[in-house]
């Protein structure tokens, strides 16, 4: 077990490049088993989440080998429609394979998905889309059993525009019969991305970044090469670092618009934000004031995935400021944690009332879920002393080597075996 050991207070100056997206490699990754032919997934970058899916993969029967940072994906030996129940329980995404699983075999079996523990995250948006479509679903003992003769185009709309049952829909209906309209779908820059890499691949999907999607179902798809797009969220991490540690930095393979209500929020705390093509650069003084308001929403709404890091930068900054999480409910698991470090934050359901206490201070950290532990690095680099950070198993889940990245900003930042 290892934790990172980071001595705070030191600005963060130069640059750094961000990896592929977590969020669209994932996707992606349980979209190569819908065809036979070689898939090839260029510079993925290595975490964890992408080492699970991967071994899902192989659970199937599909060829998975690394080579320089791309991935080749061979899917003709898969024959398998079960997803190992260990790997599931681990990995949200894991539920991405049912879409692509009664795709290519018209069933699919897998254990109720895991991952951060941030909520409930039901999914139930997914089944019901997919029962749409033709698919019989049974639900017993933990387990998820779905089974088609053959999948029909159809007319879905979703309740709520949530990311992960727009991109199941997209995977199952590919190759279904006719042709399926999808409403009320998320508009996230990763369900652009996953069109992209299925059009790529012989699919005819159009509308992605809409609320609605459209699907031609095509008889059968070829093998492809794709490099997905930039991690967003990790762009987002390395700007909220410099803006709470003060300095100069440019973060760069990310365009602004895919974070423009960060860029907004970071700029109501004094940081100047300038943005030129997918370079994003920050200059900040170190001493912030605090956000009124931060409210979590769907795309293009303020990310979730970056609602934590954003209460860490307020928990230190000047002034007071209210963040409203809607979408995950436990999401503010992490706050005690950063009580250790005095901050004043009180939390209601849903909404933190942060009192800027101008610095936090060392503190014996431990990570809960991936988000979290992000906000709780963050935190650290900023604080007076030196603190300790541990369980990094989430951490890794989504960033790769975050503390050499943030070391080679100026970081004082390390990684030590306990």
């Amino acid at each position: 077990m290892d934790k990172l050991v980071i001595e705070g207070g030191k600005r963060l100056c130069g640059s750094v490049r961000v990896q592929s997206a977590k969020n669209s490699v994932l996707p992606l990754l349980a979209a190569s088993v819908l065809t036979e032919k070689k898939v090839t997934i260029r510079e993925v970058p290595a975490i964890s989440d992408v080492a699970c899916m991967a071994e899902i993969l192989r659970g199937l029967g599909a060829r998975v080998t690394f080579t320089e940072g791309d991935a080749v994906i061979e899917s003709e030996g898969a024959t398998s429609h079960v997803i190992p129940s260990r790997l599931t329980r681990e990995l949200r995404s894991s539920v991405f394979m049912l879409g692509s699983l009664l795709a290519r075999f018209h069933r699919a079996a897998c254990a109720y998905p895991g991952g951060c523990d941030i909520g409930l995250r039901p999914i139930d948006l997914h089944l019901n889309a997919l029962k749409r479509l033709g698919v019989h679903i049974v639900e017993r003992e933990g387990y998820i059993f779905c089974e088609c003769q053959h999948m029909q185009g159809a007319e879905i709309v979703l309740d709520f525009p949530s990311v992960g049952a727009t991109e199941n829909v997209m995977l199952a209906a590919v190759k279904a019969e006719g042709r399926t309209v999808l409403g009320g779908a998320a508009k996230e820059p990763e369900i652009v991305d996953l069109q992209n890499f299925l059009n790529a691949m012989g699919a005819k999907v159009r509308g992605a970044g809409t609320d609605v999607i459209e699907i031609e179902g095509v008889e059968r798809l070829s093998g492809a090469e794709y490099l997905p797009m930039k991690d967003r969220i990790e762009a987002g991490s390395y700007l909220i670092a410099c803006a709470v540690c003060g300095g100069e930095a440019e973060v760069l393979g990310v365009k602004g618009e895919t974070l423009a209500l960060l860029l907004h929020k970071l700029r109501e705390n004094g940081c100047k934000i300038h943005t030129k093509n997918d370079k994003i650069r920050i200059a900040s003084t170190g001493k912030l004031r605090c956000n009124r308001r931060i409210e979590t929403m769907p795309f293009p709404g303020f990310p979730t995935d970056l609602q934590a890091q954003m209460t860490a930068l307020n928990a230190g900054a000047e002034g007071g400021a209210l963040v409203v999480e809607n979408l995950f409910e436990t999401r503010f698991k992490y706050v005690p944690e950063l009580q250790k470090m005095g901050a004043d934050i009180e939390v209601r359901g849903r909404t933190a009332f942060v009192r800027g206490v101008g610095r936090l201070h060392e503190a014996s950290l431990v990570c809960g879920d991936l988000r979290g532990g992000a906000a709780l690095v963050l935190a650290a680099l900023g604080a007076e002393g030196t603190s300790e950070v541990t369980e990094l198993i989430h951490v890794d889940r989504g960033y790769a080597d975050l503390e050499g990245k943030l070391r080679a900003l100026g970081a004082r930042i390390k990684r030590v075996r306990m």
